[in-house]
């Protein structure tokens, strides 16, 4: 998989909770071009699931698109909706195109999908990551999940600022949502 140069997403469930959040920076190469933009989205009835994205904004949001159409199609299912997804994308001629990878998590399942037909549920701790701050955010989570009593969202905002302090791609203007 490769890390997109363009922002942080992150993904903690913990104590019946799953938050989700992703920073605000747009870059266009070497310029940061926008600053509050929001890479992290509700789905499904409800909004009772959250969809984060990396990559080519369009590409990312044209993802978006397709997984709402799936979910809907498969009553909800969200783990039928990612797969059959990811299948799409992985055999599509248009789709395999696209240059973004995504997070999505409702309340007991969560995963990250690539355009290369990757499909993974993280471990027992329930974090996830993209984007070019990834590393940085998923350490830092990994780490407080172990060594604190924080909250699924404490963790998340932490993390977040962590990684937006080493990563150039990665700004503190945090969009955050929570099941």
């Amino acid at each position: 998989m490769s890390t997109f140069l363009s922002t942080t997403v992150l993904l903690v469930r913990r104590d019946g909770q799953t938050v989700m959040a992703s920073d605000g920076q747009v870059t266009l190469k070497d310029t940061v071009v926008k600053a509050s933009a929001s890479k992290v989205k509700r789905a499904g009835k409800h909004g009772a699931v959250l969809v984060g994205f990396a990559g080519g904004a369009a590409d990312g949001l044209a993802l978006y698109t397709r997984f709402e159409a799936k979910l809907d199609e498969y009553q909800g299912n969200l783990e039928r909706a990612v797969v059959e997804l990811a299948k799409d994308w992985r055999t599509d001629r248009v789709l395999r195109q696209l240059q973004a990878m995504m997070i999505i998590g409702g309340r007991d399942q969560s995963f990250l999908m690539s355009g290369t037909g990757d499909l993974i549920q993280p471990d027992e701790e329930g974090v996830l990551a993209i984007g070019s701050g990834s590393n940085y955010a998923l350490a830092s989570a990994r780490a407080l999940i172990r060594h604190t009593d924080f909250t699924p969202r404490q963790i998340v905002e932490e993390s977040m600022r962590i990684a937006a302090e080493i990563c150039i791609y990665t700004n503190d203007h945090l969009t955050i949502e929570e099941l």
